[in-house]
């Protein structure tokens, strides 16, 4: 009897592939918005407007350096105008107290220094202020926007600009004892 022989082959295949996201990305920007309303001298609402504000570079540099240095720090900010003398360009990210050559503020109001911003506790990533803050006119004036200082004194040039901007309505034209209303939010997206 013949034997007959069987032969098998046998083979083997295999493959991996591993992906690895090699970086991480988280951006965060910083936002603000004021909300204005502008009464007469009866309290009658004559108008009201939202600016969308830009932060300064100085203002920036400032929250990161309170933030991240560890260290306690307790804080002081103001509220101001912008008005329509001189006026150029608007706020810019370079602005600073000392040097915003596009704009120019408005100390037309009755109120001694520029209103203190009191701020709520933070929620949801934003920072409103705990209640508007009141500018009593003092003339016929034309108001171009607001923006956020650490320094109280009407006209100042010295502390850090946090933040600036224009109404988007354009300009208002107020008449002596109008009274604005001013809310701020600070947010971080």
């Amino acid at each position: 009897m013949e034997s007959k022989r069987e032969t098998t082959s046998s083979n083997d295949v295999a493959g991996v592939a591993v992906g690895r996201n090699a970086g991480l990305s988280d951006a965060i920007a910083a936002h603000g918005r004021y909300e204005i309303q502008c009464f007469d001298r009866d309290g009658n609402l004559k108008w009201s407007d939202d600016i969308e504000n830009l932060v300064t570079t100085a203002g920036k540099n400032d929250a990161l350096d309170k933030h991240l240095s560890g260290s306690g720090y307790t804080a002081a900010w103001y509220i101001g105008l912008i008005g329509a003398a001189s006026y150029t360009t608007g706020p810019a990210v370079g602005d600073t107290a000392a040097s915003h050559g596009g704009w120019v503020e408005s100390t037309d109001y009755s109120e001694g220094s520029r209103p203190t911003a009191a701020f709520s506790a933070a929620a949801a990533g934003a920072k409103a202020l705990s209640s508007a803050l009141a500018f009593t006119l003092s003339g016929d004036v034309t108001i171009k926007g607001c923006f956020l200082v650490s320094n109280a004194t009407k006209g100042g040039t010295t502390g850090i600009i946090y933040s600036a901007g224009l109404f988007t309505a354009g300009d208002k034209v107020l008449q002596s004892g109008d009274t604005l209303q001013v809310s701020y939010i600070a947010s971080l997206t």
